[in-house]
């Protein structure tokens, strides 16, 4: 089983949250399939001083960033096709609502990257799961919006405590006509009808023992609907 992992850059405030794109990776090599990263040759929106928040003046290139985090092995999201991958996992990140989508300035308004859509389109159209992690359900939910699919998904709990605005990402899901449903930190979300499930991770306030927790179940359960 090959599983792609579609990173949008290195750090949490700019690209792929780091460690929900390590420990995605981990998951992986534990359920025995093989990763294959994927990024975009692309600048990323913008960059971010992870120690002080402050914007940089400077530009980055989210393959190039993404290589950090896959040890140089990545591939242009362009040379990949659904025939290459059995699946596909999203991290999160600002990256998701940043570089894949413009959810971050626009909300449900805004847009997604054409090869982006693309390939998330192709993939759930030849049945092939789909795990989106923490913020990103955005990006699917703008690829998605206007078709025949609607999927269910979680981007966390409005019960617990998150240092973002649940609810308001709720409302923007539901904008796009995706359905929406509450999970705690140590819950997963599976739409069996569309195959893609999805987990809150760092949405939530949740430590990193949590989040690997979170993850390990989301990739288990997509092991479990590509051999089903």
């Amino acid at each position: 089983m090959k599983i792609g992992v579609l990173l949008s850059g290195c750090g949490v405030y700019d690209g792929a949250e780091i460690q929900e794109a390590v420990l995605t990776l981990l998951a992986i090599d534990e359920i025995g399939a093989e990763s294959l990263c994927i990024s975009i040759d692309a600048p990323q929106h913008h960059v971010v001083n992870h120690a002080t928040g402050e914007e940089m003046k400077e530009q980055r290139n989210m393959l190039i960033e993404s290589a950090r985090i896959s040890r140089g092995n990545v591939v242009k999201i362009e040379d990949v096709s659904p025939a290459d991958i059995d699946a596909l996992v999203i991290p999160g990140g600002f990256g998701s609502a940043k570089n894949f989508s413009n959810w971050a300035f626009f909300g449900p308004n805004g847009a997604v990257r054409d090869d982006v859509k693309l390939l998330l389109v192709n993939l759930v159209n030849v049945g092939k799961p789909i795990v989106a992690l923490c913020v990103s359900p955005v990006v699917l939910a703008k690829a998605f919006e206007g078709s025949s699919i609607n999927p269910m998904m979680t981007i966390g709990s409005r019960s617990a405590s998150s240092p973002y605005s649940i609810e308001d990402f709720q409302q923007g899901l539901m904008k796009t006509g995706s359905r929406v449903e509450d999970k705690m930190i140590h819950e997963i979300l599976i739409d069996k009808k569309n195959r893609i499930i999805t987990a809150p991770c760092y949405m939530m306030d949740a430590s990193i023992s949590q989040i690997r927790l979170n993850i390990k179940s989301a990739i288990e359960a997509l092991k479990e609907l590509y051999d089903a």
